[in-house]
């Protein structure tokens, strides 16, 4: 396309300009592209054959380069010689509208009844947008630390308490008979066994074989923990008969229930809480406080 042409179309009028010719064909530019184009040809069959005859990489890159080199050589020569040269002009309204429209709008929104001239149409309008703002203010109030809500303090309050009785899953009442000599019975606090923090287990020991006393007391052997591990929080309710020892089936923390359920294996680091108990008046079990310390998983401890 050479020269220059005009469209009109829509009210627009487009104006498209070449400004170089290409060069003519018979020019000793077509014999240049030609020779690249055949260069190239002869590196590809180079490579071929490099491959083919198992030349080895070196050679087969030889090839490759050469007949990369003489195709870029010769669509460069294209591009330079043959092709239409020149920019391109687009030609198109001005931005600013007409007079007789800036004048028009100028009349709309200086009227008596325009919308930006309602003094309470726009104190309004402030005043939503400034209640947004403060609104939007308020979620910055979660980033602060708030009194009572601290993961310690929070997982250092569970349910279990002095008189709170101690249940089976199926809501009963235990009694110190109910827990046999070195099997776990999970335990929970009466009227709150679907509490997340207060699930335990209790279990009987000879009590001449704990070379540390569980941090909840005993009666006569008969100690409770936490159920919960103080690595992750998984419950640890694989219990070696005989070993005195428990195991978290999550990451296989191993906890010592003769020296205090201190960990003895497995990523956790902290012992587990020990659950005060007693014998009610009534004959059944019951706390007589909270957990020694948080349960759960250990990384509430930090402050």
């Amino acid at each position: 396309m050479t020269g220059r042409q005009r469209a009109e179309g829509e009210g627009q009028v487009v104006a498209v300009r070449a400004d170089r010719p290409p060069s003519p064909t018979g020019s000793g530019a077509s014999r240049g592209i030609v020779a690249a184009f055949l260069v190239s040809a002869a590196g590809a069959v180079g490579f071929a054959a490099a491959y083919g005859l198992g030349g080895g990489t070196r050679w087969e890159g030889v090839g490759l380069a050469v007949a990369f080199a003489g195709l870029a050589v010769g669509l460069a020569l294209w591009g330079r010689h043959l092709a239409p040269g020149g920019g391109y002009v687009e030609e198109h309204e001005g931005f600013a509208p007409a007079p007789d429209e800036q004048a028009l709008t100028a009349a709309a929104l200086t009227a008596p009844d325009s919308p930006v001239r309602r003094r309470g149409l726009l104190a309004a309008l402030g005043l939503a947008l400034t209640a947004l703002g403060a609104a939007a203010l308020f979620p910055l109030r979660s980033l602060l630390p708030r009194p009572g809500a601290r993961p310690v303090r929070a997982l250092g309050e569970t349910p279990w308490g002095p008189g709170v009785r101690l249940v089976d899953d199926n809501g009963r009442p235990l009694r110190p008979r109910d827990v046999p000599a070195d099997t776990l019975v999970a335990v929970f606090p009466e009227g709150d066994a679907g509490a997340g923090d207060a699930p335990a287990f209790a279990v009987r020991l000879e009590p001449a074989r704990f070379s540390r006393p569980p941090a909840g007391g005993h009666l006569d052997g008969l100690a409770a923990w936490s159920l919960l591990c103080t690595h992750a929080g998984c419950p640890v309710r694989l219990y070696l008969k005989g070993t005195g020892r428990i195991l978290c089936p999550c990451h296989q923390s191993s906890f010592d229930l003769l020296a205090g359920a201190r960990p003895v294996a497995g990523p956790a680091a902290r012992a587990l809480p020990g659950l005060p108990i007693e014998v009610g008046p009534d004959g059944f079990l019951r706390a007589t406080g909270d957990f020694t310390a948080p349960p759960g998983a250990g990384f509430w401890d930090t402050p």
